[in-house]
C-alpha cells in the first residue's frame, strides 16, 4: 500500500472563494499501519499569481475531532490516517496554483503528489467583487478581438448580479434545395480563460458535455459554452434556435476563438442570435441566458400567432395529477425483451414481475410492436404500415393484449407504447395503408452512419397538411385500445432533412401536431426521446405555456458496453445544467437492476429527480435494490422518491479525466428548511478521495445546523450523530470511493426547541434504508406542547422506517417517555427502537406497524406519524 493524500481545496480542480481571505488547507494522509508515528512532513507549494512559487509547511491538526474533517467511510484495512493543516492569505486577482509534496521524515526524500497519485495542480480563484451594471461597459470588455461585423445589444437580465447581451450574425437566404450557412468568428472570451465547459451535439438526437482548460477546441457544434476567467467570473454563451427557421450554434476556430455557426432554411436573409451573460457564478449566468431565450421564443410565437393556435388547441386538455405518471416505478421492454417483441413475451414479463412482487405502475411496450414493412437495409429504412400491432407477433391485436394486462395486473395504471415521430424510423411505408389514407411527401435525409447503420436516403412522411389528422387518428386508435401514454422516439429525424423547403414545412408542423395530440389524448403521459435537437429544445421544450412532459436527457443505457456506464451518468449530470431550465422532467433512461453498475445507475436515477423505470430480463431482478429506490403507499402503490429540485453536477468545469468525483446536487423541501442531497460517483478507473464542504450541498444555509448521513455508510459513522454547520472544520466531509462506487449524502436540517429549561435538537431524516429517503417527506411540524412534551408531526408519501435524530435520545426511555401514533393509533412497542446503545436516531417501523395493525388508507394516499415525547425521565 502506498501513501494517499486527500486535500481541501482539492488538487486537480478549481476552487472559488468570494473575498480576499485566509485559505485554510486540510490534508489527510493515509499511510500503512505502523508508520503513523513517523515524523511525516507535508509542504504546500503555491504560486503568487505572478509566476513566483513558495512553500508553506503543514503542521499536525488538533487531535480534537471537531477540528478535523468528518470521515464517513472507513479507510482501507491496514492503514492509518494522519491529519495536517496550514494556511496562507490569498488576494483577489490572478489564480493561485498549488501542489503538495511529502516525505516520511527528514531522512527521506520528498515526493510530489503528482508523481505518486497523478493529480494535476489545483487552482484557487478569489472573486474580486460582484458583477454590477456599472462594472462593464460592453462586450468588448469581456471578449478579446470581438468581431466588429457582429451586432450586439445589452438587455435587462432577470438574474441579480449578471449582465446580458444578444449578438446577431448575418446569414444569407436559402435556395430551393440548399440551406444557407454562415460561420462568423466571435472572439476569445476574456482574452484567455482557465477553464471552459460546453454542451455539444455528438450526433443529431443528443447533447453531451465537453471540457477543457486554456485551449478551446470543440469536436462538435455546441448549444452552450461557458468560460471561467482568471478573476472568477463566468461568461456563458447560448446559441438560439426556435426563432423562425434559423439554427444558431457555437464552434471553435483555428486559433481557439469562439465562432458562430448559423443555418438558415428560410428564403430571405436574416440573422442568427447568440445570447451572452456574465456573472459571479455559473448558475446565475446560465439562468440569465435561458430566461431571456424563453422570452424571445414566446415573443416570436406571439408575433407569428403560434401561441394563440396552441392555446386554442390545448383548451380542452384536461388537467391531471401529472406526478401520478412519473412517481410510480416503471418497466420498459427494450433491453429486457429484445427487439423481436411478441404478445407472449410481454405477458410473461409482467407476470414474472408480479410473481417477484415487483409492483410496477407503468409499462412501456417499446420498439417492434408495430406493423412495419421491413423494406431496406436497416431499421432506419423501415416504414410504418398501419396502426394495428404486428399481426404475427400480436395475433389478437393490441387491444386484447392491453385488456389482459389490465384485468390481471391492477397495479399497472399506465400502459404506453413506443413509436417514432415520423411513424417508424423510416417514416411511413409508401405501399402501406397509411400512405393511402393520408397525404404524404418524399424527403431526403442527410447521409450519416451511426453504430454501423446507414441513416440517409429517401423516406416517405405524412405531409404537413395531414399530420394533425394522422396523430389524432393514431392516438385515437391507441386510446381505444386502452393505451394511455406514448414514448415518441427518433424525434431528431426532422432535423436530418436536407431540403430547406421540407425543413420549413415540416419541422414546426410535426412538433405542434405531436404536442397537441399527446396532451389531448394522454394528458402529458408521454416520453419525448431523441429530441435534443436545437429546434425542438427551444421551440417546443423551453416555453412554459403547457404542462411539462418527460424528456430523455441523454443517449441510451447500453448494458453490454462497460465503459458507457460512468459516461452515461456523467453526461446526464451535465446535460441537466441546460435541461433544468426547460419545461420538462429530465429522464435519465431505463436501467437493469442485475448488472455490474446497477447500484451506480439506481443511485443516479434517485438523485436525478426524474422518473425511474427498469428494463430487467424477466426473472433477473435485484429485489433489495428496488426496495432501496422505492416505497409502498398506504394504498399499495410502489412509488419512487424524487427530490423536489432536479439533480445536476455542481462542478461545471471538472473534466471526465480529471480524477475528480462526480458530485450531483439535488434538494428536497422548502427553501431553508429542506434537505440538501449530494450524490457522489467515481467515474474513473482508480480510487478517488475528496474533501467536500457542507456549503457545497444544494440549499444549505449558514444559519442552520445539519445532520449529514451517507446512504451506503448509514448511521454507523460517528459523524452522523453530531450536527454540523457551515464553516466548521467538521463540516468538511471526506469522501473516498473506488471505481464504479457511489454514495448519497443527505444533509437534514436541525431544529432546536426548549421546554421547561431543557433543550433538545431534532432532525427528520425521512425513510431510512432508501437512497433518497428524505424525499419521502411531505411535511414536518415541530411543536412544544402546553405540558412540556415535544411533538414531531410528519406526513410521508410511503411506508417504511422513519428516522428521527434526537440530540438527547440516549437520555430518554422509549417505554416511558415516548408515544408514537400512526393515523392517530398507537404503534406496537416493538416497532419503535433505536439503532444501537449510543445512537441518537429513533427508528419508527411504520411499514410493519401498518401491516400488523391492519390499517386502511381511506381516502388518503399518504401516512401521518406523530412522535410525542418528554425531555427525560432518566
Amino acid at each position: 500500500m502506498t501513501e494517499f493524500i486527500t486535500t481541501y481545496p482539492p488538487l486537480g480542480q478549481v476552487t472559488q472563494f468570494t473575498d480576499s481571505s485566509t485559505i485554510i488547507f486540510h490534508a489527510l494522509l493515509d499511510i500503512p499501519t505502523g508508520l503513523q508515528y513517523e515524523p511525516w512532513e507535508l509542504a504546500l507549494w503555491h504560486s503568487d499569481g505572478g509566476g513566483h512559487w513558495s512553500g508553506t509547511a503543514f503542521h499536525p491538526a488538533d487531535s480534537n475531532e471537531n477540528a478535523r474533517p468528518s470521515v464517513f467511510h472507513k479507510q482501507e484495512p491496514g492503514t492509518e490516517r494522519v491529519y495536517f493543516v496550514t494556511s496562507f492569505v490569498v488576494q483577489p486577482g490572478s489564480p493561485i496554483q498549488f501542489t503538495l509534496k511529502f516525505r516520511r521524515g527528514p531522512d527521506h526524500d520528498w515526493r510530489w503528489v503528482r508523481d505518486s497519485q497523478g493529480f494535476d495542480d489545483g487552482l484557487i480563484i478569489v472573486n474580486q467583487k460582484p458583477v454590477q451594471g456599472s462594472d462593464i461597459d460592453g462586450l468588448p470588455d469581456l471578449i478579446s478581438n470581438l468581431n466588429p461585423d457582429l451586432r450586439w445589444k445589452s438587455h435587462l437580465s432577470q438574474c441579480p448580479r449578471t449582465r446580458l447581451w444578444s449578438i446577431d450574425a448575418k446569414v444569407d437566404g436559402a435556395t430551393e434545395e440548399k440551406s444557407a450557412f454562415a460561420n462568423t468568428p466571435l472572439g476569445i472570451p476574456w482574452g484567455g480563460f482557465i477553464r471552459w465547459f460546453s454542451l455539444v451535439r455528438p450526433w443529431s438526437p443528443w447533447l453531451a458535455p465537453r471540457h477543457g482548460s486554456t485551449g478551446f477546441h470543440l469536436d462538435e457544434d455546441a448549444v452552450l459554452c461557458s468560460f471561467l476567467s482568471p478573476k472568477g467570473k463566468h461568461l456563458v454563451f447560448l446559441g438560439m434556435s426556435g426563432l423562425g427557421d434559423v439554427t444558431s450554434l457555437l464552434r471553435s476556430g483555428d486559433s481557439g476563438q469562439l465562432t458562430i455557426h448559423v443555418r438558415n432554411d428560410a428564403k430571405s436573409s436574416t440573422t442568427g442570435t447568440i445570447l451572452v451573460a456574465v456573472g459571479d457564478d455559473f448558475e446565475s449566468a446560465n439562468a440569465a441566458v435561458m430566461y431571456h431565450a424563453r422570452d424571445m421564443v414566446m415573443r416570436s410565437k406571439v408575433l407569428s400567432g403560434e401561441d394563440q393556435t396552441e392555446t386554442t388547441a390545448l383548451g380542452d386538455v384536461s388537467t391531471q395529477w401529472y406526478e401520478d405518471w412519473y412517481d410510480g416505478l416503471g418497466y420498459c421492454t427494450w433491453n429486457a425483451l429484445g427487439q423481436k417483441l411478441t404478445e407472449e413475451k410481454v405477458l410473461n414479463a409482467v407476470d414474472t414481475l408480479a410473481k417477484n412482487k415487483i409492483n410496477i405502475s407503468s409499462l412501456i411496450i417499446d420498439d417492434n410492436w408495430q406493423d412495419i414493412d421491413y423494406q431496406g437495409e436497416s431499421q432506419f429504412q423501415y416504414g410504418f404500415n398501419d396502426f394495428e400491432a404486428e399481426p404475427t407477433a400480436f395475433p389478437r391485436g393490441l387491444k386484447a393484449l392491453v385488456s389482459d394486462i389490465r384485468s390481471k395486473h391492477k397495479s399497472i395504471q399506465h400502459i404506453a407504447v413506443w413509436h417514432a415521430l415520423l411513424g417508424y424510423w423510416g417514416g411511413i411505408s409508401p405501399s402501406g395503408p397509411l400512405s393511402q389514407r393520408y397525404k404524404t411527401v418524399e424527403v431526403v435525409r442527410e447521409d450519416s452512419e451511426r453504430r454501423g447503420l446507414p441513416l440517409g436516403g429517401k423516406i416517405t412522411m405524412i405531409a404537413a397538411e395531414d399530420v394533425k389528422k394522422f396523430y389524432d387518428d393514431f392516438y385515437g386508435f391507441l386510446d381505444d385500445c386502452g393505451i394511455n401514454g406514448v414514448k415518441t422516439d427518433a424525434q431528431f429525424m426532422i432535423d436530418t432533412l436536407v431540403s430547406p423547403v421540407a425543413r420549413c414545412d415540416l419541422t414546426h408542423a410535426y412538433l405542434d401536431a405531436w404536442t397537441i395530440a399527446s396532451l389531448r389524448h394522454f394528458s402529458s403521459k408521454v416520453i419525448s426521446c431523441m429530441s435534443q435537437t436545437p429546434q425542438t429544445l427551444f421551440y417546443s421544450q423551453l416555453p412554459r405555456n403547457k404542462p411539462p412532459v418527460v424528456v430523455r436527457n441523454s443517449d441510451d443505457f447500453f448494458p453490454e458496453v462497460r465503459t458507457s456506464h460512468p459516461w452515461h451518468i456523467w453526461s446526464n449530470a451535465h446535460n441537466a445544467l441546460f435541461t433544468q431550465h426547460l419545461n420538462i422532467l429530465p429522464d435519465w433512461d431505463m436501467f437493469q437492476t442485475v448488472h455490474e453498475y446497477s447500484g451506480f445507475h439506481a443511485a443516479a436515477r434517485c438523485v436525478s429527480g426524474g422518473p425511474i423505470y427498469i428494463t430487467d430480463v424477466p426473472g433477473q431482478h435485484d429485489i433489495n435494490l428496488i426496495r432501496r429506490m422505492t416505497g409502498v403507499t398506504p394504498r399499495g402503490k410502489t412509488v419512487v422518491f424524487r427530490p423536489s429540485v432536479l439533480g445536476k453536477t455542481i462542478d461545471q468545469y471538472a473534466g471526465y479525466d480529471d480524477l475528480a468525483l462526480l458530485k450531483i446536487g439535488a434538494y428536497h423541501g422548502r427553501a431553508g428548511t429542506g434537505t440538501g442531497i449530494l450524490g457522489v460517483f467515481n467515474v474513473s478507473s482508480q480510487k478517488v478521495s475528496e474533501i467536500v464542504p457542507l456549503a457545497r450541498f444544494p440549499g444549505v444555509v449558514s444559519s442552520v445546523r445539519y445532520i449529514v448521513r451517507g446512504f451506503t455508510s448509514g448511521g454507523g459513522d460517528p459523524a452522523s450523530n453530531f450536527p454540523m454547520a457551515i464553516g466548521e472544520p467538521a463540516s468538511l466531509i471526506t469522501m473516498t470511493l473506488g471505481p464504479g462506487e457511489y454514495e448519497i449524502y443527505s444533509a437534514s436540517p436541525v431544529t432546536t426547541l426548549e421546554s421547561k429549561g431543557k433543550e433538545v435538537s431534532i432532525a427528520n431524516l425521512g425513510l431510512l434504508g432508501k437512497m433518497t429517503g428524505s424525499a419521502a417527506l411531505l411535511n414536518t411540524r415541530y411543536q412544544v406542547r402546553e405540558n412540556g412534551r415535544i411533538l414531531v408531526d410528519t406526513t410521508l408519501k410511503a411506508l417504511g422506517v422513519l428516522g428521527i435524530w434526537i440530540s438527547t435520545l440516549d437520555r430518554l426511555d422509549l417505554m416511558n417517555d415516548f408515544m408514537v401514533t400512526i393515523q392517530g393509533q398507537p404503534l406496537p412497542p416493538h416497532t419503535v427502537k433505536t439503532n444501537g446503545k449510543n445512537s441518537r436516531i429513533l427508528e419508527v417501523d411504520i411499514e410493519t406497524a401498518w401491516t400488523e395493525m391492519e390499517l386502511e388508507s381511506g381516502w388518503a394516499n399518504e401516512v401521518e406519524v406523530k412522535v410525542d415525547f418528554a425531555l427525560g425521565s432518566k
